[in-house]
């Protein structure tokens, strides 16, 4: 029997397959079953038309066979079978596919569709196997023909016999080296992981021979092995069943299942869509964080399916970063894949899924928030970083996350909406305050606080890192500009003051300059406050780095040490003011101590470390004798 060869460029592009296009070897089975799959189609399509066909679906089904003393797996079907002519021309020639024929040359109906259409799966047999070997007998008629290869050098091709029509791959599994165990393809717990894995929503029952145990009637310990056949595949996938069937329980055991996360998942999504592209998906919205939810080991990305195979285990293109905590999978007819199936084409209908999805997850966020509020805090103590985050970095969806946000209240005593502090809004209240601390705590203490409280508006808290960047990033919200309490101008100080401390200001010019330039390099500027009511002295920030901006840039390892640009303020109407003049007339020494311990003082207050902690301890002390 003669050999024949691949054609050169066939023979080029299996090698490149086996060694690169596919990253993992247990692909092979998933796309061995698939195109038995489509064999199985191509007689349903066959019998739509032909009435000497019968088309029963229970005598329709893939067979997974081991035998390991000789080494072999085989996968049979039921399927349409296929003639020396069919093997000729789609094994014989890599990438001809015999699927994509018959997809062009039938209208498809009944919600079936060919999955391969690229005519190289086949050849990822090759990555486990020595050989390959083909039997298939076509439907109507009476010969049966036998395909071999042992890879790249070429194949055989003779008739043989077959009792009945279909189509039985077998591979001779190659033995196991020091990197590769390729043993694991003979054991049944593993052919069984891999078909649940990517074929389990094959709609036609894979079946194997599973090898049991039983306990031997009458012992305790002894036990008798025996094969029963099984149906390995779930056939039917929940996202394909009416919503009107299903549960919260299917879909919490289906989250389960597939090993979204051990919590339960807060809400589920269950979109149909057939437009423009056609898909389906189960979303989740996860109830608790993962533990290495900001590690960088951590993946976004949706399972993807197309027809129910899975091609993929983490599809990031279809979220967005600000939604990366979403958990789920979708499923689409109308995805171009390349020929591994494997890497996916970012095409129109990708980009169409992935915003359609984006929609969904904001408007289901939103009806959480609306009509399950606790819920939706819930969801937001474990994510709303992240929906700050998307503010921050995705300019074009800040407005849509906006109206997500939530802040602590300093009147309301629980977390707010941005829509429900403007709602509060006096109508002489020009801009949204907000305090920025590391606890609710401290912020409570800051002196910067008074004037805005004492005029009885609501304060935000900000207690996340990335609270002031987002709100930097809005802006405003309403026509509602945000602004710091430590910013230089309130927009609050009382007009009967300004001519007083104007005035104050012009008296004590040169006892805030000499303070200034006690603390020359350290602050931008000393002068009156209009905000203190009690406290001595703070900070105010004038620019765009405000202090606890600073804190996060000077934290992180390639920092520029950027710092805010800090303004002393003093308290005309506290003692300590009174001694600083004193000091400035009569005690120079003295007025640059207290200057420095009020500067210092500001620092702790806002959680600042002291430059010098020493020199503030001598201080400390000099005031004391």
């Amino acid at each position: 029997m003669t050999k024949k060869q691949f054609k050169a460029e066939s023979k080029r592009l299996l090698e490149m397959m086996i060694n690169s296009i596919y990253t993992q070897k247990e692909i092979f089975l998933r796309e061995l079953i698939s195109n038995a799959s489509d064999a199985i189609d191509k007689m349903y399509y066959k019998a739509l038309t032909d009435e000497t066909i019968t088309f029963n679906q229970d005598d329709y089904y893939i067979k997974v066979i081991t035998d390991k003393e000789n080494r072999t797996l085989t996968i049979s079907d039921t399927g349409i079978g296929m003639t020396k002519d069919d093997l000729e021309t789609n094994l014989g020639t890599i990438a001809k596919s015999g699927s994509l024929a018959f997809k062009n040359e039938n209208e498809l109906k009944d919600g079936h569709d060919i999955i391969g259409q690229f005519g190289v799966g086949f050849y990822s047999a090759f990555m486990v196997a020595d050989v390959v070997t083909v039997i298939s007998k076509a439907v109507g008629s009476d010969e049966a023909y036998k395909w071999e290869s042992d890879g790249a050098d070429g194949y055989t091709l003779e008739e043989t016999t077959k009792d009945s029509v279909g189509t039985e791959i077998t591979i001779k599994v190659k033995e196991n080296t020091e990197d590769e165990k390729y043993d694991e393809y003979l054991e049944d717990y593993r052919l069984k992981s891999i078909i649940k894995k990517y074929s389990d929503f094959i709609r036609y029952p894979i079946k194997m021979d599973v090898t049991q145990k039983s306990l031997k009637e009458g012992t305790e310990d002894e036990w008798d092995e025996y094969t029963e056949e099984q149906t390995i595949n779930s056939m039917v996938p929940i996202w394909r069943k009416n919503k009107s069937e299903l549960t919260t329980e299917d879909y919490e055991n289906f989250y389960q299942e597939k090993h979204y996360g051990f919590d339960k998942p807060l809400k589920h999504i269950h979109i149909s869509v057939d437009g423009a592209v056609r898909y389906n998906a189960i979303l989740y919205i996860p109830e608790n964080i993962p533990f290495d939810y900001y590690s960088k080991e951590f993946e976004k990305g949706l399972e993807l399916y197309s027809n129910g195979v899975l091609i993929m285990d983490k599809c990031a293109d279809l979220l967005p970063d600000h939604f990366s905590f979403v958990k789920g999978m979708v499923d689409s007819e109308d995805l171009s894949l390349n020929i591994s199936r494997e890497i996916l084409q970012h095409d129109r209908q990708l980009k169409l899924i992935a915003k359609n999805i984006k929609s969904k997850i904001k408007s289901q966020l939103k009806s959480l928030l609306k009509e399950e509020r606790e819920k939706y805090e819930q969801f937001y103590k474990a994510f709303g970083r992240q929906l700050k985050y998307g503010v921050y970095t995705d300019f074009s969806s800040k407005d849509a996350l906006q109206d997500l946000l939530m802040f602590y209240s300093s009147k309301e005593q629980k977390m707010v909406t941005l829509e429900e502090y403007v709602s509060r809004m006096p109508e002489e209240q020009t801009y949204i305050y907000y305090a920025a601390g590391e606890t609710h705590e401290r912020i409570e203490k800051l002196p910067q606080l008074e004037l805005v409280t004492d005029k009885g508006y609501e304060v935000l808290y900000f207690t996340e890192d990335i609270d002031e960047f987002a709100i930097r990033m809005l802006s405003t919200y309403k026509e509602k500009e945000f602004k710091s309490v430590s910013s230089g101008d309130l927009g609050i100080e009382e007009d009967e003051n300004k001519e007083t401390t104007t005035s104050e200001e012009n008296e004590n010019k040169e006892l805030f300059d000499a303070m200034k330039q006690i603390l020359v390099g350290k602050v931008t500027d000393v002068r009156v406050s209009k905000r203190l009511k009690t406290h001595p002295v703070c900070f105010a920030t004038e620019g765009e780095v405000s202090i606890e901006m600073e804190k996060v840039l000077q934290a992180m390892p390639d920092n520029q040490n950027i710092k805010a640009s800090k303004v002393l303020e003093i308290n005309m109407n506290h003692d300590v003011f009174q001694s600083l003049k004193r000091a400035f007339e009569t005690d120079k020494e003295k007025l640059s101590l207290y200057t420095n311990l009020l500067y210092n003082q500001a620092l702790l207050i806002e959680g600042l470390p002291i430059n010098d902690p020493v020199e503030f301890t001598n201080d400390v002390c000099k005031m004391m004798i």
